[in-house]
């Protein structure tokens, strides 16, 4: 399956706007509770995947009610896909076409996604060398979606490197999004 990447949305921000209001009415009960709209489409400007990625960050002992209350309005837990520390859910609706995580607060992966966010919202340098690169890469009809992400690795650690995340953390992304660490044929 291609990967779909497309110019900036105006529509995005309003779209989690409207997700996130239902997410945070759902864990309102959950004292821990912060929803926080990450991923590309978070980043005004910045081309991406049309799919709105969501983080429910909350401390570890709050992450079962967050659960309940995602599941007692719709949502379905997948479980952790493979990522400790991150509850997968399938939204009840595509509109908008949505990824909904449940996050323990200060995880590696919770500062991943918060750092990209913030360094490309504050370096319009790296937001639009970033977006090269992942429009670039989308436009090889054969690009399937583990090369996609191993390929933008480089850009990402670039934008990592703006961050307050350490080398050793910055490695062990690097890791997990290029298993091959950039080989040959990647």
């Amino acid at each position: 399956m291609p990967v779909e990447v497309v110019p900036y949305s105006a529509d995005w921000p309003g779209q989690f706007d409207r997700v996130a209001a239902d997410l945070r009415a759902a864990v309102a009960h959950v004292p821990s509770a912060a929803v926080e709209h990450v991923g590309s489409t978070s980043v005004p400007g910045l081309a991406a995947k049309p799919v709105l990625d969501i983080d429910v960050i909350v401390e570890p002992e709050d992450a079962p009610a967050a659960t309940a209350a995602l599941e007692s309005i719709g949502y379905v837990h997948r479980g952790d896909l493979g990522v400790t520390g991150r509850e997968a859910f399938t939204a009840p609706d595509d509109q908008p076409r949505r990824h909904v995580y449940v996050c323990l607060r200060d995880t590696l992966n919770v500062r991943n996604h918060l750092a990209v966010r913030d360094v490309l919202r504050a370096r319009p340098d790296l937001r639009d060398e970033y977006a090269a690169v992942k429009l670039s890469l989308a436009a090889d009809p054969g690009m399937d979606i583990d090369t996609y992400i191993a390929r933008k690795s480089a850009v990402l650690q670039e934008v990592l490197a703006a961050s307050d995340l350490t080398e050793e953390e910055r490695l062990q992304i690097l890791r997990l999004n290029d298993p091959d660490g950039g080989a040959p044929g990647r």
